[in-house]
């Protein structure tokens, strides 16, 4: 296993999360989060944290994948895994259609109305099934605001240029 700068890790796409060990031979439960669960079918190595990790076997067992590593042999070996991300080079990404964008490109654009005010931040993503949800960090405010991610209120992404425009509803007192 090899470790990686501080810059490579800034170009890595997060595609799941290890959890529980499956198994005695080292072999560990990943949730998948992409919406690219088969990316992992034929997959040679990622990183685990922040190592570089070979994959030895892949596998699919309903919701989770099963994956294994070389140098991790025991069940002991794996659990100290859990908890931890699985990443690829953003070279590696799946490739999206236009208008869909990586949460990770998403978290830290600067929000501002269609009138040019400033709201905020985006801080993280909710994925609720039907549509995923802003959440926009206010400046000297402890409530966060939640944005939709609709047409009809996210006007502009500019992943360039670090900004979302929107147009929010109005909100009866």
């Amino acid at each position: 296993m090899e470790k990686s700068s501080p810059s490579e890790a800034d170009r890595r796409i997060i595609i799941g999360k290890v959890g529980a060990p499956h198994g005695v031979k080292g072999e560990v439960k990943i949730i998948p989060m992409t919406d690219f669960p088969e990316r992992f079918d034929g997959m040679t190595r990622c990183f685990i944290g922040d190592r570089l990790i070979t994959i030895k076997g892949v596998r699919h067992q309903k919701n989770h994948v099963l994956m294994i590593f070389d140098g991790i042999a025991k069940r002991e070996d794996a659990a100290a895994l859990t908890g931890t991300f699985v990443s690829v080079d953003r070279s590696e990404a799946m490739p999206l259609k236009e208008g869909e964008y990586y949460t990770a490109d998403i978290i830290g654009l600067s929000v501002e109305e269609t009138d040019g005010t400033i709201l905020g931040v985006v801080t993280d993503v909710i994925r609720t099934g039907s549509n995923d949800v802003y959440v926009v960090s206010l400046p000297g405010r402890s409530e966060d605001v939640l944005v939709p991610a609709l047409k009809k209120v996210v006007r502009e992404i500019s992943i360039e240029d670090g900004r979302m425009v929107v147009l929010m509803p109005e909100v009866a007192e």
